[in-house]
């Protein structure tokens, strides 16, 4: 096995490159993977473009799937070639949300592709209890779209029960996942919101009710929808002011919002708003990243278990990724690729990074 391998580094806003790089060396408990695919996320670009990462130079992505390659002292269990996924987040195991195995609310975590290097490269190296194996029949091109759509399921459950009417406001891949976990957790009706035609195309094509949020009244909507009641649950996927001030009108009595986009810029309630909300004791919850629960720890497998919920989802058809994926593309035009993507040049879903 080489020395080096193929990455894309970003040394400074906006500039990534291809380039050969030092192939980490697996530590104790910690494993190598080789990728096979890393998805590319919503905030990958203002990672790459306006944002940056925690450090430079850094190998962002953290949405993948491959095979283990090597692994360090301590780890026992795998084969080389396993296929596997990867949660990316990176516990401490120290703090009083670690003791609750709440490790996505750890107070001093690490995260692959944002804090330490991600997966947009050959190999990477991820603590050997992050890892899950991928179910037989299950494709790495899906697999590796296991952390969007564990958040997904996530963030309809922060909503409590899901029954009724559930309105999502953003019909980007996680918008799109969700759609179908709310279907498959008790929804009787999905309606989608977004201005991309391909993308209300695609929620058309899983049998969703959608609409073009430019021609027409989204809140309205969802009261035609409703019998004037409105939602039950009102997930906003999005992040914009518009759709967080549209999802807080639609939703109905004692009824739930959830916001899980991440915002683009501030938002200001208005008055009438906040007191139609408040007259209606409907409830707000935030949403971010997924419930995860280590091989051997209490709980695994469960309903709490974000991660194997959502694999155990794809292996028995009941999740379909698969038409999600707009793009293929291979490792050495991923930077190319999230420039097309940032100008918004063609109509992107899910975009795959590849070899």
């Amino acid at each position: 096995m080489s020395a080096t391998m193929w990455a894309q580094v970003l040394h400074a806003v906006g500039d990534m490159r291809y380039e050969r790089v030092p192939r980490p060396t697996p530590g104790p408990g910690q494993v190598l993977v080789r990728v096979a695919w890393c998805g590319i996320c919503g905030s990958d670009i203002p990672r790459t473009f306006v944002k940056g990462t925690y450090r430079f130079p850094t190998i962002i992505g953290h949405e993948f799937a491959g095979w283990v390659a090597d692994w360090g002292p301590g780890v026992s269990g795998l084969a080389v070639g396993d296929p596997v996924t990867v949660f990316p987040l990176i516990w401490c195991d120290r703090c009083p949300a670690c003791a609750e195995g709440r490790y996505a609310q750890c107070h001093d975590y690490d995260y692959l592709g944002s804090r330490s290097d991600g997966a947009l490269a050959e190999f990477v190296v991820a603590p050997a209890r992050n890892l899950l194996l991928v179910p037989a029949g299950v494709p790495l091109t899906v697999a590796a779209m296991t952390e969007p759509a564990a958040v997904a399921r996530h963030a309809l459950r922060r909503g409590g029960e899901v029954r009724g009417t559930v309105a999502i406001f953003g019909a980007g891949p996680i918008g799109l996942m969700a759609a179908q976990w709310a279907q498959l957790l008790g929804a009787d009706r999905v309606v989608l919101f977004d201005i991309a035609p391909d993308k209300l195309a695609l929620a058309e094509r899983f049998g969703f009710a959608a609409f073009d949020s430019r021609g027409c009244d989204p809140v309205a909507v969802v009261h035609e929808h409703t019998a004037g009641e409105g939602a039950h649950l009102c997930l906003e996927a999005a992040g914009v002011p518009a759709t967080v001030l549209q999802a807080l009108a639609a939703v109905r009595r004692g009824g739930r919002v959830v916001l899980m986009g991440n915002p683009e810029a501030a938002v200001t309630l208005p008055a009438d708003l906040i007191s139609r909300f408040m007259r209606r004791e409907a409830a707000v919850f935030g949403a971010w990243n997924s419930s995860f629960v280590p091989a051997g720890m209490p709980g695994a497998g469960g309903e709490d278990d974000d991660w194997r919920q959502t694999l155990a989802a794809m292996a028995d058809g009941r999740l379909q990724l698969e038409p999600l994926i707009t793009h293929r593309v291979p490792l050495d035009q991923a930077f190319a690729t999230l420039t097309h993507m940032r100008a918004r040049r063609e109509g992107f879903v899910k975009v795959m990074i590849g070899r």
